[in-house]
């Protein structure tokens, strides 16, 4: 298969866009989680598939309600399941892109490794390939993967950087976008020091790419403002974007409003206070109340 061409002007629009990216990707583990917070209860299912068809179904609301619109939010990053599945009789990222106008991404790691030297790194993909081929067919414009880093380990730092880069080549080579994102626990003793050591990596990596590859980063709000903003300047780098990683949705808005470019990729705070039980009304006004207070700290 020959190198697909990146969209120009979905490329275009992540790298000078206003708005945020919508992440819709929670998968395996996490999926009842999600199901959960949006009041469904394990109860509700008996298999991955009804679960997954459920999750689709919260993932649809979202995406068709007249909140979820290209004013604020610049892409959506989806779960292979929601890729492979059908908003209105078109495929996902095709339905996102030609009704909305917003960019799609797809999550491509297989969770986490055990934790050592301070870090998780992900697991093997083992079909990456595969998956990376049928998300070109599918008209999705870059991927997403994510490392956690628990403690200010210099090696195991650079093993997560080393491995998300690889992999992001990889992902580059197939004509897609990479999001590079080696998450830094917000909960950790040392998070500024790894901090300082993930960007001095970061910045290694990015210097040993060919002058045409192009990245994505997504970071943990930082501890010191502003503190990557060398980063966004660098002429591999399209967007870095900020996960909430845990932190409410005022206190993420709070922190992200303060760090000047850096724009949401927001997941747990973008679908907090949704339920299945709301009214199309309350529902709709809802999301839209949080993707606007979402995108005003992005724009800042």
């Amino acid at each position: 298969m020959e190198k697909r061409e990146i969209n120009i002007a979905q490329l275009d629009r992540m790298h000078s866009g206003k708005g945020f990216i919508a992440a819709l990707d929670q998968s395996g583990g996490s999926t009842p989680k999600a199901l959960a917070q949006y009041g469904v209860q394990e109860s509700s299912f008996t298999n991955d598939e009804e679960m997954y068809t459920l999750v689709h179904e919260m993932r649809t609301r979202i995406i068709k309600s007249p909140a979820f619109k290209s004013e604020y939010i610049l892409g959506a990053i989806l779960f292979e399941n929601t890729m492979d599945r059908k908003i209105e009789g078109e495929w996902t990222a095709d339905y996102l892109w030609e009704k909305k106008n917003i960019v799609p991404f797809l999550k491509v790691d297989k969770g986490l490794a055990d934790l050592a030297n301070g870090v998780q790194l992900m697991k093997p993909i083992s079909n990456l390939d595969e998956l990376l081929t049928r998300a070109v067919e599918k008209n999705v414009f870059g991927t997403k993967m994510r490392s956690v880093i628990k403690e200010a380990n210099t090696e195991g730092i650079r093993e997560v950087v080393e491995q998300q880069f690889k992999v992001g080549l990889q992902i580059f080579e197939k004509g897609l976008v990479p999001i590079i994102e080696p998450e830094v626990d917000i909960y950790s003793t040392d998070k500024e020091k790894s901090e300082e050591i993930l960007k001095q990596e970061i910045k290694k990596q990015l210097s040993l790419l060919d002058k045409d590859v192009k990245v994505m980063l997504k970071l943990s709000l930082p501890t010191i403002t502003n503190y990557y903003s060398e980063l966004m300047t660098d002429p591999h780098v399209v967007r870095v974007v900020a996960l909430s990683g845990g932190y409410g949705q005022d206190e993420a808005n709070q922190k992200l409003s303060q760090n000047q470019g850096l724009i949401a990729s927001f997941s747990r705070a973008l679908s907090e206070g949704l339920s299945a039980t709301q009214s199309d009304d309350s529902f709709n006004s809802k999301l839209e109340k949080t993707i606007q207070e979402i995108c005003a700290a992005s724009i800042t």
